[in-house]
Parts: C-alpha cells; sequence; structure tokens
C-alpha cells in the first residue's frame, strides 16, 4: 500500500461521483435484469441487498481496488493477529476472541475462555438457587448498572431477546438522572435482586453515582451486613471493587483489548447470560464467531461486512451523504439504533488519521432509527420527498415469534414497500392519471401535483434474516462491528479510542463541586458562568 495509489484509488471514485446521474438508481435496474442476483449477497446465515444503491459495475470495480489499496484484507488480518491497532492507546481489539478462538491471538483466547467459563458457572449457580440473598431467598431479576457500552449493548440484546420465562428479568440503570433510578425502583424487590456494577475502571462518574444510590437502597432494604451478598462486578479494579464491598470471587474481569462498544460479548455480557440463561448466551456469542469467520475467510467480493462499508465510502465519501437511517423492521430490535450511534459514531468521529494528519475527507454518518412500521410515521417523510437524500438500511425478519400472521405479513409489506417507494418515487404522469383517476378536477390536479411527485433514487441496503434468535442477532451486531473497522482502514483513521468524550468529563469535575458549593468557582465561558448562575438561582429560589 503507497498513499500515491490510494489517493489515486481514492480520485478515481471521486471522479465517478462527479459524472452526471452518479447518484440515479432506476437506470441500473432498466439496464440489468438480474441487478439483484448480482447485487445481493449471502453470508453466516443473512441476506444483504445492495442492488437498491446507485453502485454500478464501474463503480463496483473502483470500490474493490479502493479496498485493496487502503489493505483492508491485511489490516483485518493484523487485528485478528494481535497487532496493536488501537494505535494512540497502545492496544490490540480483540474483541473477537471474546467469541471464539483466534489462531493468532492464542493468549486473549485463552483468557477470554477463563472468564467465560467464571461467569458459566456463577449463572448456573444462580439460576439453580445456590447463590441467594440475604434474606435467602433466590434471585430472580438482575439490575446492570453501566453507561455507554457497558449500558447499549446489553440493553439492545436483552430488549431483542428475553421473553416471559427466561430465568431472570433484566432491569438496566444507566443514565445518571436520578428520574432513572425513580423509574426503575417499583419494579424492584431488593430480597430477590442481583446487582452488577458495569465499569471497568470502576470509576466512572455515573455508574459510580448511581451504584450508591442502589447499594444506599439494598442497604436500607437487607442490611448493611447482608447487602454485599446481592452484588458483582464487571470490572478490572480489584482495590475498588473491594473497597465497595464486592467479593473477589463476584469480580468478572475483561481486558484492555476490550472496547466498551464491543464488549457486550465480554463479562459486560454476564446480565444477558443471567437474564437469558447460559445456552442462550452462548447461541449469541457463536452466532457473532460465524460472522467471524465469514469476515476473515470470504473474499473481497463476497464479503458482507466490507461490501456494506464499501456501499458506505460511495454514499458519505461519493456522493456526500452524511445521514443515515436504520430501520429494524422488528419492533425486538427497537434500541438497535442506539446501540449502532455509539458504535459507529464514536468509532468513526475522527478528524486525524491514524498518524496524526487530517484526514481530508467525512468520516462516518449521522445515524439514527427507529423500527417500522413506526418510523413511517414520523421521519420518512423527510427521506421520501426531503431535498436532500437520506440512505437507509432496512433490516427484516422472515419469520416472526409470535402466531399473528396478519401482523408479520402487514409488517414486512410496509418494509418492502418503502424500499420499493424510495426507489421508484412517483412521477408527474402517474400522480397525473391517479388524481384523474380518483376524479380531481384539473385546478385541484396542478395545486396538488407538486406536492405529490416523489423523486425517487433514493438509495437503501436491506438485510435478511430468517428467523431473530441469539444466533442471527449475534452476526448481525458482529456485521456492524466488522462494518466499522473495515471503514476505519479505508480512511486510515483508529475506531477504538474516543478521545473526544474525555473533554466533558473532565470539565464535568469541577462543574459539580460548582453546583454542590452553591457558588461559581472555576473560569468558564461567559455562556457556561451565565447558565451556571441561572441554574444556581433556581435552585435556591423554588
Amino acid at each position: 500500500m503507497s498513499d500515491v495509489a490510494l489517493e489515486a484509488a481514492w480520485a478515481k471514485l471521486n471522479r465517478l461521483a462527479a459524472q452526471p446521474e452518479a447518484a440515479a438508481i432506476r437506470p441500473l435496474f432498466a439496464a440489468d435484469p438480474e441487478r439483484f442476483a448480482r447485487f445481493s449477497q449471502h453470508g453466516a446465515g443473512m441476506l444483504l441487498d445492495r442492488s437498491k444503491t446507485s453502485i454500478s459495475d464501474e463503480v463496483q470495480a473502483a470500490l474493490f481496488d479502493l479496498a485493496r489499496e487502503a489493505g483492508v484484507e491485511r489490516q483485518r488480518d493484523a487485528m485478528a493477529n494481535g497487532a496493536l491497532v488501537n494505535v494512540t492507546e497502545g492496544r490490540a481489539a480483540l474483541h473477537m476472541a471474546l467469541r471464539g478462538f483466534l489462531p493468532g491471538a492464542r493468549e486473549a483466547s485463552a483468557d477470554a475462555a477463563a472468564t467465560r467459563e467464571q461467569m458459566r458457572v456463577f449463572t448456573e449457580a444462580v439460576h439453580r438457587g445456590e447463590i441467594r440473598g440475604a434474606t435467602n431467598q433466590r434471585f430472580d431479576t438482575v439490575l446492570n448498572i453501566g453507561i455507554g457500552g457497558s449500558d447499549l449493548g446489553p440493553v439492545m440484546v436483552g430488549r431483542a431477546l428475553w421473553r416471559a420465562g427466561d430465568p431472570m428479568r433484566p432491569i438496566h440503570l444507566g443514565n445518571v438522572d436520578g428520574h432513572g433510578w425513580e423509574t426503575v425502583l417499583p419494579m424492584l424487590d431488593a430480597r430477590r435482586t442481583l446487582v452488577l456494577i458495569s465499569s471497568k475502571t470502576f470509576t466512572t462518574m455515573e455508574t459510580m453515582a448511581n451504584a450508591q444510590l442502589v447499594r444506599d437502597w439494598m442497604e436500607a432494604s437487607v442490611g448493611k451486613l447482608g447487602a454485599s451478598s446481592h452484588f458483582a462486578a464487571l470490572s478490572t479494579n480489584l482495590k475498588a471493587t473491594e473497597a465497595f464491598g464486592i467479593a473477589a470471587d463476584r469480580v468478572f474481569p475483561f481486558r484492555d483489548w476490550v472496547g466498551g462498544r464491543f464488549s457486550l460479548w465480554s463479562a459486560i455480557g454476564l446480565s444477558l447470560a443471567l437474564s437469558l440463561g447460559w445456552e442462550r448466551f452462548q447461541a449469541l456469542l457463536d452466532g457473532a464467531a460465524e460472522m467471524d469467520r465469514h469476515f476473515l475467510d470470504a473474499p473481497l467480493e463476497e464479503n458482507l461486512p466490507i461490501l456494506l462499508a464499501l456501499t458506505e465510502a460511495w454514499h458519505v465519501n461519493g456522493l456526500g451523504l452524511h445521514r443515515r437511517a436504520v430501520l429494524p423492521y422488528d419492533e425486538r430490535l427497537r434500541r438497535l439504533p442506539a446501540h449502532l450511534q455509539q458504535l459507529e459514531m464514536e468509532s468513526l468521529g475522527k478528524r486525524v488519521r491514524s498518524d496524526g494528519t487530517p484526514v481530508g475527507r467525512a468520516t462516518g454518518s449521522v445515524v439514527f432509527g427507529e423500527p417500522g412500521t413506526s418510523a413511517q410515521h414520523s421521519f420518512l417523510q423527510l427521506i421520501h420527498q426531503g431535498p436532500e437524500m437520506v440512505p437507509v438500511d432496512f433490516i427484516l425478519v422472515a419469520r416472526p415469534d409470535h402466531r399473528h400472521a396478519e401482523n408479520h405479513r402487514i409488517l414486512l409489506a410496509n418494509g418492502l414497500a418503502q424500499a420499493e417507494a424510495l426507489l421508484t418515487g412517483r412521477d408527474r404522469a402517474g400522480v397525473e392519471a391517479d388524481m384523474r383517476a380518483a376524479g380531481a378536477d384539473e385546478a385541484t390536479v396542478a395545486r396538488l401535483l407538486p406536492h405529490r411527485i416523489f423523486p425517487g433514487n433514493r438509495p437503501s441496503v436491506t438485510i435478511v434474516l430468517p428467523h431473530l434468535d441469539p444466533a442471527s442477532l449475534g452476526s448481525l451486531i458482529a456485521l456492524y462491528e466488522h462494518k466499522v473497522f473495515v471503514l476505519g482502514a479505508l480512511w486510515g483513521i483508529n475506531p477504538f479510542d474516543q478521545w473526544g468524550v474525555e473533554l466533558g468529563k473532565v470539565l464535568a469535575t469541577p462543574l459539580v463541586a460548582e453546583l454542590q458549593d452553591g457558588a461559581p468557582a472555576g473560569t468558564h465561558d461567559s455562556s457556561t458562568a451565565g447558565l451556571l448562575a441561572e441554574v444556581l438561582r433556581l435552585q435556591s429560589h423554588p
């Protein structure tokens, strides 16, 4: 790989994007009846359809050249072999070792297996009733306290997979806002609640503030001496967990090569193992491992994470489309967009390359989304008729886990129809014909015609899962994880650090003290100082 060859590959892509009709999709279908067959691929139990994008054969060839010049496959293999791909922090990124053996990372694989075994033994002992609380009652609820990657991933998977009759009920406390604690409190019986504190450092401000609230509640409910039997920690800070009162055998570690937004497969997933049962948690890992094998072994032209990443590069860098909607047509995946927001935007929101030089091109998209069909009655209007194109990821699940066949037919029909409508649009002639057929007079046709035209040629990709179970969900999440890595390789950025998150944390610490003391003490910009003064005034004069 050379910078000259890589920039030449980018320049070629940009020339193709500058051609007239580079964003047009309908002509590609008109010219190629087999377009769907050629632009959709199976892998790891799912289908990825990219045919409803403006990627032509020539653009696709340029994208493959770009991937080769960027060394995507070489960088992928380096990550899998334990290279320090997180260059700013001098760390590997071995989240794949959490869900299966990596030949090039034997030590990490063995370490992950040992932690999994510790988790399995603990989980099964809790389920058998061998581990109980202070009042000798069995645990039936697990409360996970964490934020960011210690919350978003477990919440998303738990809401997708948990069902009545599973071993324990999962409750999650993430936001430091005390209203969150007040909301979950009525759902909890302290005598039957097992609390997990999820923080690698055991110093995260929001998590530890919530942990203190919960400990105070637990001590008031079951006594100070008995409260410790209700806590476990997912952390590496043994001194801090001991000081909190958590026994060493209740601490489940994970290593510095596990990034927070890639961590649900680690000890951070203990709430999932406890709530879903060990077999289903293991199936989640196995599904992710199947996508890992596909990512590591499939050729460039058939590799789903690489294809998905190249599609995003075309949209972001070629066509200048910097927003993307994620629409899962399955209510159980309602928290998937939130998980992907962290996974993608925290990973890819970088302005310099790994070597510290400016990127020189856009990185990442603003990700947003809601489940279909709810999204159709809110922001899809902008995607259909707004002046700027917004690519969409549609996620469809072929077989439901309920017996309401008509509801599922309506759901799938709407997902398919929305993707088709974005592609085909509705032209002037079609709108006029429909309105006249409905009996509209000429004045009404003339008045409403501009409002009822849909431009079409709006891009989308569709992912089809046969069924939503732990294995298919694991594979879906891993697909997006690997897509993020590929984009990092294409843009030359480090997707495994997040320095931008840190400044706000640093500045929050003195502000907490100022709010507690009731008087500004620090040096702030005039806006922050004014807002702080106003908040203090309102607090002192209710």
